[in-house]
């Protein structure tokens, strides 16, 4: 795999590093390449519980590699507007895996966060900035419409007005402002957001995660399900969770007054 983006695993945390911070993590064939890898294989492997997304340096991710478009444009412009489709078309294959796979997600972000990085912001479960963080959905700026599933996920977190108000004036915003539209769920100081972050994926990779992924499920589905269809879902899973172990050992610590010790069964 390319140093572009980087993969470990560490108490049950899958990390994934955005590695390119010399270019402000821009996307580059072989980022995306590493990143549909690691989302594939953190999504299959039953050490990791939880994954941690996270960029290198002062950047969290500055979206698509302007440079790179520039050159490629000015060598053969139409080879180059004949491959984006088939491009956006295989980067998403990672959006989707985050949304799918049955443990939850957490995005770390410092500095920018802008075009395909703000959609991995939304993709995600769970997002924790640096109160130094800014964000902007910037494709307005050279002539492009959005990518990265962020027209759909953004909608429906800050409501079509606002998110309207994103893509339309492509104006940067603030942690502070993601926090208020519902973008983020916390904001800390940049010094402690790569230790805070770690103890919020932690602290889910050691909860019941067949609980978890069922939650998620459930919550990833109810906007396009019926009622009928959702309270039929929420019988489901209480059928297929109350036969874990996970639910045992969760009743019994709670009668014998003790913490919990869930293995993900």
């Amino acid at each position: 795999m390319s140093n572009d983006l980087l993969t470990e695993v560490r108490d049950g945390v899958g990390i994934i590093t955005f590695n390119r911070p010399e270019r402000l993590n821009a996307l580059s064939p072989e980022l995306v390449e590493g990143f549909i890898d690691s989302t594939q294989r953190f999504e299959s492997d039953k050490a990791v519980r939880c994954v941690l997304i996270r960029g290198a340096g002062d950047t969290f991710m500055a979206g698509g590699d302007v440079k790179g478009f520039h050159q490629s444009l000015v060598k053969d412009r139409y080879a180059h507007a004949a491959s984006m489709e088939q491009r956006v078309v295989t980067g998403h294959l990672s959006i989707h895996r985050l949304r799918r796979m049955p443990k939850p997600v957490v995005v770390a972000v410092q500095g920018a966060a802008a075009g395909f990085g703000l959609s991995v912001v939304c993709a995600a479960d769970l997002a924790i900035a640096a109160d130094d963080a800014i964000f902007s959905l910037a494709y307005r700026h050279i002539g492009l419409t959005a990518d990265g599933g962020v027209s759909y996920f953004l909608p429906r977190i800050v409501g079509e007005r606002r998110a309207l108000e994103i893509a339309l004036l492509g104006e940067r915003f603030t942690a502070a402002q993601a926090l208020e539209w519902g973008l983020l769920n916390w904001i800390v100081p940049k010094q402690t957001l790569a230790d805070k972050a770690f103890e919020i994926a932690a602290k889910l990779a050691a909860g019941p995660t067949r609980a978890l992924a069922g939650a998620k499920r459930l919550l990833r589905g109810s906007l396009e399900s019926s009622w009928d269809q959702q309270s039929a879902r929420e019988a489901e899973l209480i059928g297929e969770t109350v036969a874990s172990d996970d639910h045992l050992e969760g009743v019994t610590a709670f009668i014998e007054k003790r913490k919990p010790v869930f293995t993900g069964r």
